[in-house]
């Protein structure tokens, strides 16, 4: 999706401070409330923007993934953990096709991808060894 169609999504769903970030960020920061409420280690993960949406992978069985399973909010911060802030309704997603349309992405965003390391892989989707979460704003 060319990257002012992508703006333009993303401005009817995210603050406008979000949007700026997004638009140029290689990573957000990503925490997940814990059963008691308080907020999970904040760590940096890489992201795809498509539509009004922000997409990454974890492994089926991490932290991140358990508790967004059972509900938790997705508290994103973009571009670093001081950068411009939002929570996000996040959603477990488990189709290959996502990230088959991912790994084109992360290639042209990440170096590391472009050889074929640390990209989505629709084999590991489909294998049930990654997990891609979909994340909206909660606006």
């Amino acid at each position: 999706m060319p990257v002012a169609l992508v703006v333009a999504a993303l401005a009817a769903s995210f603050r406008p401070d979000v949007v700026a970030a997004l638009s140029t960020a290689k990573q957000i920061y990503v925490a997940t409330r814990r059963a008691d409420g308080t907020e999970s280690k904040v760590v940096p993960v890489w992201f795809m923007l498509d539509g009004d949406a922000i997409y990454f992978t974890t492994g089926p069985d991490s932290y991140k993934a358990r508790r967004i399973a059972r509900g938790s909010p997705l508290l994103v911060w973009v571009g670093s953990p001081q950068g411009p802030h939002f929570v996000g309704q996040a959603e477990l997603v488990r189709d290959p096709e996502v990230a088959a349309r991912m790994a084109p992405a992360y290639d042209r965003k990440y170096w590391i991808a472009w050889l074929g390391l640390f990209r989505p892989n629709p084999a590991r989707v489909r294998a049930g060894k990654t997990v891609i979460v979909k994340v909206t704003s909660r606006q």
